[in-house]
């Protein structure tokens, strides 16, 4: 499974980079490139967001828990999107 990344180009990476390293802090990861060939890749140091992740899964435990899936959250994980 890959990860998702948008590209970006080293001038706009430059220009936005205070912008663009708040939304590595929440996840997202960018190929910068240069001359239209990816040259680097901006992503959270890996451990990274951990404690979200785990907060994630505690709220999706609890919104099945009120609402009655009718099935453990690795099985809806596994069936994946259903669209």
């Amino acid at each position: 499974m890959g990860i998702d990344m948008s590209e970006i180009g080293a001038c706009e990476a430059k220009t936005h980079l205070s912008e663009i390293l708040e939304r590595v802090c929440n996840g997202e990861c960018f190929a910068i490139a240069k001359h239209g060939q990816a040259v680097a890749k901006l992503r959270p140091p890996l451990g990274q967001g951990l404690e979200q992740r785990r907060a994630a899964v505690v709220r999706m435990r609890a919104f099945q828990a009120r609402h009655g899936l009718g099935c453990s959250l690795r099985e809806s994980i596994d069936a994946g999107p259903r669209y």
